[in-house]
């Protein structure tokens, strides 16, 4: 076995220890363009409560598990943008809302767009 190959068991290997650690369900298949709704998990003083956020992925970064994902959302019309670690503890689970269509592996272009413009055609080819 090449060296990669090992360091891939090895990763799989830990996300599943992790996903029966934490009592995640399996993620959903996430591509660059959709729009999810990940639910966080926030401690404010001795309590846990969830936020959702909702947004477009901007970015993938890395794999196995240190992936990352950037998700933008307009807020008050000011542009947010939060980068979850998807296999982090902190995120309770992750739920895609509509397929986009994009050509781009990143999409750092909608930072400079507003309004309208700032609309992902929508794909039918992927299920939810």
């Amino acid at each position: 076995m090449k060296a990669g190959e090992i360091i891939r068991s090895i990763e799989t290997a830990e996300i599943e220890s992790l996903r029966q650690q934490l009592n995640k369900p399996d993620l959903p298949e996430i591509y660059v363009g959709d729009t999810i709704k990940v639910a966080v998990k926030i401690q404010e003083g001795g309590k846990e409560r969830i936020q959702p956020y909702e947004g477009v992925v901007i970015a993938k970064r890395h794999g196995g598990i240190n992936a990352t994902i950037t998700v933008r959302k307009i807020f008050q019309g000011v542009g947010v943008e939060r980068v979850f670690l998807i296999h982090s503890p902190r995120i309770a689970n992750i739920k895609v809302i509509r397929r986009g269509k994009v050509r781009r592996a990143k999409l750092f272009y909608l930072r400079d767009r507003i309004g309208k413009a700032t609309r992902v055609k929508q794909r039918f080819d992927r299920s939810l």
